[in-house]
């Protein structure tokens, strides 16, 4: 597999993400999400944990399942080990995990836009979960917000809503939640992307995530009211990032 993430970022994102205004208010839609269509979570596996930033929230969220993270650099997992409190971890490739059947839950966080093989990622998660299971993914959306961000990321792709659901549906998923997020702040996300499109040598990736405390906290604020509207049932059209929930038929309705 294509280890499409930069090994050295993982010790810059274990730095930033406990601070940084949309990770946190990533990961508690993140867990709404979990909580509010699948309560009862016994088995989660995560594919592509990196530093378990996630995968420590949905531990505490639900104490009483059993919680996997697993990841393809040992990079991440080394981020990781010292940040979760009892989640199993291995060295997992998406495109082959191990597993048939084993989970009632998955989740995939930003992981997609860096493997080619995208769509086998899904069909590999389709086998790893048990009928009537579910997955929640998020993934940077919009190709015309493509910059040197993503470049430095190492992103193959920004998703459109269609597509990746086309991608989930062609893994025998069913779509039971789609939204965008990062929505209020798209204007804004859009004015940086546009002044530099692609990677140089004097590039920042430090740069967009470098706001003062009160802009930090005003920010997480925004993020926060949307995923309040999203909860209460409005569906962004747009948005910097992409949520969705889809679902594994039970064998009654396949």
């Amino acid at each position: 597999m294509r280890l499409g993430f930069p090994g050295q970022s993982f010790a810059r994102l274990a730095a930033r993400e406990d601070r940084n205004y949309w990770f946190r208010a990533r990961n508690r839609l993140i867990v709404w999400a979990l909580r509010r269509h699948f309560p009862g979570l016994r088995d989660y596996l995560e594919v592509g944990c990196g530093t378990g930033y996630v995968l420590s929230a949905v531990e505490a969220a639900f104490p009483s399942a059993t919680t996997v993270g697993g990841e393809a650099q040992l990079a991440g997992l080394e981020h990781a080990v010292r940040r979760v409190r009892r989640s199993r971890l291995l060295q997992i490739d998406a495109t082959r995990i191990p597993f048939r059947g084993a989970f009632d839950v998955l989740g995939c966080f930003d992981v997609l836009e860096h493997i080619e093989e995208d769509g086998r990622v899904l069909a590999e998660c389709f086998l790893a979960l048990r009928q009537g299971g579910g997955i929640v993914l998020t993934v940077p959306q919009h190709p015309f917000l493509w910059s040197a961000a993503d470049e430095y990321a190492q992103h193959l792709r920004r998703y459109t809503r269609a597509g990746l659901v086309g991608k989930l549906h062609q893994a025998g998923f069913r779509a039971v939640l789609v939204t965008s997020f990062v929505a209020l702040l798209l204007p804004a996300m859009l004015a940086a992307r546009a002044r530099r499109r692609h990677l140089d040598t004097d590039y920042d990736p430090d740069a967009e995530f470098a706001v003062g405390r009160v802009t930090n906290a005003l920010l997480e604020g925004v993020l926060d009211f949307e995923r309040q509207l999203i909860r209460f049932g409005l569906r962004f059209p747009f948005g910097g990032s992409l949520l969705v929930v889809a679902r594994k038929p039970d064998v009654d309705c396949v």
